[in-house]
């Protein structure tokens, strides 16, 4: 079903927050660019506007204004960060909510063009999409899915858990029981795309893009996975890619501009983490090494990925690892020589605890491929690493700069805000990193807000975003040495990360959708009751004389867990 445009699709932003400074390339320094060198770990571009030496920059917010201000999942090529003003530094339920509206169930994360909030939802086992008003909180439509559901996904999963796109002209929204749909900003619906049925234990959990006229969406689940590219317009299939190598995850593409070629869409999937060209589907370049499921979403600046991948080990699921091979295996244990292993003749192994896992195509019995990917899983590696672009084919170790093993989140994506790394695990933990070389310069509980987090962090205006699973909505202070700003208890269940619009903060629950505001109800920004913004601050900048360089020298494994590659060598020209 056909719809029409009143305006040209708008290109999608270059790689995120773009307020920051760009790194350079390790190996590689930017000698003569006139870029700034980085040597401190946390250097804002804004330090640097009045020098004139951030005309890169500049030219990416541009570009980059003329897209929503959190148009889909994360926010802006799903960095969670943005260049809107004005935001509360407390997120206070009794003093600086602007509007709270009931909805439905559901985990899909708000977004917004400005004027419109879009969202999913479950009523009962109807699916449905909703548009409110960014400015009152009013339900403006909603429209139901063509299907119901048949059954609810297994596990800590929603039937409306992955998150709309809009590109400001309408919303696209993903349902698993339906496949993809396409309204304008008044709830018609333009097209429609079926998918499915998906192959996966615990339900989808992917969320679309729009890029330029395309939208994508990767589809990775046990058997079949692929990355689909829609026209904007139509919802008429432009290319599909298979990614065979993939298991079901839950990880939202991001888009990499380089300086060179075309535009690609990075995925993050089982093992691997994959590059296509954004007009053909035709892969680019791939790096293995990744855990066995991806849940996060990668996160750029410049031409350096950093992309993390956690899963539990099987036998932390109650599997044990499987180490015999598969050869080995039907010898031992196939009893009636069909050439497959099933449950029972496997019951001594334990794979019975959790066969789903196993039995990928719900035959009854595990074939070699299945056996072969029980073997991958135990001795896949979780990490976070910091990825040099620019090669071609299979990426070689020298492209990976450092990695932490250690203290590495569950779901949330990994921050990148102000020049620095953040990661939020489980129990409230806190990390910053130095994206140079990978040193965590801080790694603490969130002191009021120690709990489970579904929710990324989000950041802007000089502030991160925190929620947690119970509702302890944290304001981080960042920096290399960041510090609590408020914590406050919203007490309502949160699966969904923040949004960020101008002046207000956007926080879904099980129940409601909140708009946080700086100024308590009832005042406006010239009350003498008002809050007063926070002062301006301005980054350290440590640079190296001109003509002189300042290595940075460190061992090879660090006590924190992290491995280290050579640092370039940086100075001021």
């Amino acid at each position: 079903m056909g719809g029409r445009r009143t305006r040209e699709s708008r290109p999608c932003h270059p790689s995120g927050s773009g307020d920051t400074l760009r790194l350079p390339r390790a190996r590689r320094p930017m000698a003569g660019s006139g870029a700034c060198g980085y040597t401190s770990g946390f250097v804002s571009c804004r330090s640097f506007l009045t020098a004139g030496l951030c005309t890169l920059c500049l030219s990416a917010g541009a570009r980059a204004a003329q897209e929503p201000e959190w148009g889909r999942f994360r926010g802006p090529n799903g960095a969670g960060t943005s260049r809107v003003r004005s935001l509360p530094e407390a997120l206070d339920p009794k003093t600086a909510v602007a509007w709270r509206t009931e909805i439905p169930p559901g985990y899909s994360s708000p977004v917004h063009d400005g004027e419109r909030v879009f969202l999913t939802a479950c009523e009962g086992a109807q699916p449905v999409t909703l548009c409110v008003a960014l400015s009152t909180g009013e339900v403006l439509w909603k429209r139901d899915s063509p299907v119901t559901l048949g059954s609810l996904p297994r596990g800590q999963n929603s039937p409306a858990s992955p998150t709309p796109v809009t590109d400001g002209e309408g919303v696209v929204a993903f349902f698993e029981s339906f496949g993809l749909l396409a309204y304008d900003n008044a709830g018609e619906l333009r097209w429609d795309h079926p998918l499915g049925p998906f192959r996966t234990p615990y339900g989808m959990g992917t969320s679309p893009i729009i890029a330029g006229d395309l939208v994508l969406l990767s589809c990775d689940q046990d058997g079949d996975s692929f990355l689909l590219a829609l026209d904007r317009e139509s919802g008429e299939q432009r290319w599909r890619t298979p990614r065979p190598e993939a298991n079901h995850g839950f990880s939202t593409p991001i888009l990499y501009h380089p300086a060179e070629g075309e535009t690609q869409v990075i995925v993050s999937g089982s093992f691997r983490v994959s590059a296509y060209s954004l007009s053909s589907g035709d892969r680019t370049w791939w790096l293995d090494g990744m855990a066995w499921q991806a849940k996060s979403v990668p996160v750029l600046h410049a031409d350096r990925l950093f992309v993390h991948s956690w899963m539990a080990s099987p036998s932390t699921l109650g599997v044990p690892d499987i180490k015999t091979p598969f050869a080995e295996a039907l010898g031992k244990y196939d009893g009636d020589g069909d050439g497959l292993l099933s449950a029972a003749e496997t019951e001594e192994l334990g794979l019975s605890v959790l066969w789903f896992l196993a039995d990928l195509d719900e035959s009854g019995g595990l074939d070699r491929g299945e056996w072969n990917l029980l073997l991958a899983r135990g001795v896949s590696q979780n990490g976070l690493q910091a990825v040099q672009l620019g090669g071609r084919g299979a990426l070689e170790a020298s492209d990976v700069l450092w990695r932490v093993r250690r203290s590495l989140p569950n779901i949330p994506s990994p921050l990148f805000y102000q020049g620095l790394l953040y990661i939020l695990k489980e129990g409230g933990i806190l990390s910053v990193i130095d994206p140079l070389d990978g040193r965590v310069l801080k790694a603490a509980r969130i002191e009021g807000a120690i709990d489970t987090y579904y929710a990324s962090p989000v950041a802007a205006d000089g502030k991160i975003f925190c929620a947690s699973h119970r509702g302890l909505l944290a304001v981080i202070d960042p920096g290399p040495r960041w510090e609590v700003t408020s914590v406050h208890d919203l007490a309502e269940t949160i699966w969904a990360t923040p949004a960020l619009a101008e002046g207000r903060v956007l926080v879904r629950t099980e129940r409601a959708l909140y708009a946080f505001v700086q100024h308590p109800r009832g005042t406006s920004p010239g009350d003498p009751d008002a809050r007063p913004a926070a002062k301006p601050r301005r980054a350290v900048l440590q640079p190296c004389p001109p003509g002189t360089s300042d290595p940075l020298r460190t061992p090879a494994v660090s006590r924190s867990g992290t491995e280290r590659a050579p640092i370039v060598q940086v100075s001021l020209p």
